[in-house]
């Protein structure tokens, strides 16, 4: 695999804007040529599927700029630098300042990297059991969110039908799939 390999030349940021920069490296191919890579750095993120006690999941309906529509997903954020080295309790944060609910547990699903040919992300899935409403949601100055709990199978038949669209919900629903039912 090494045949493969790109060397690394130099790295610099091009544009930073929150929430994540646009860096640009110098780069040799195996074949000797040499050019500039750009792409999107962010930081690590952290997805989350909230079940209640009663089975039903806990969305959001939130404005995407990017696609100029609102989108039905999960809760989601980037992991700060203090939860690093504790992912649930960056699940835990992102799940209680988006919706409002807490959770009993969490349990991780997977972890991938979801567009490696143009960002450097990493989203790490976790399950959460047990979510009740404890409080009231802590938004971002960019995030317009609206809470629902839906139960699971519609979720899913959103997932299935191409209805949800959003990339991080169907990774947490169909891992969920795989690994408990």
């Amino acid at each position: 695999m090494d045949d493969l390999a790109w060397e690394t030349l130099d790295t610099d940021i091009d544009y930073r804007c929150p929430g994540f920069d646009v860096r640009r490296d110098e780069v040799r191919f195996p074949d000797g040529e040499t050019d500039g890579y750009h792409y999107v750095d962010e930081a690590p993120a952290v997805v989350v599927l909230p079940l209640t006690p009663d089975g039903d999941v806990v969305v959001i309906d939130e404005w995407r700029q990017a696609v100029g529509r609102v989108n039905r997903g999960l809760p989601a954020g980037s992991v700060e630098p203090e939860d690093a080295d504790d992912l649930e309790r960056a699940a835990a944060r992102e799940l209680a300042e988006e919706t409002g609910y807490e959770a009993d547990s969490f349990e991780r699903l997977t972890t991938v990297e979801p567009t490696n040919g143009i960002a450097d992300s990493v989203h790490h899935h976790f399950l959460a059991t047990g979510c009740e409403p404890t409080a009231e949601q802590d938004l971002d100055h960019n995030e317009s969110i609206a809470v629902e709990t839906v139960p699971y199978d519609d979720l899913l038949e959103a997932v299935v039908d191409e209805g949800l669209r959003d990339g991080r919900t169907v990774t947490a629903v169909l891992w969920y799939e795989l690994l408990h039912r």
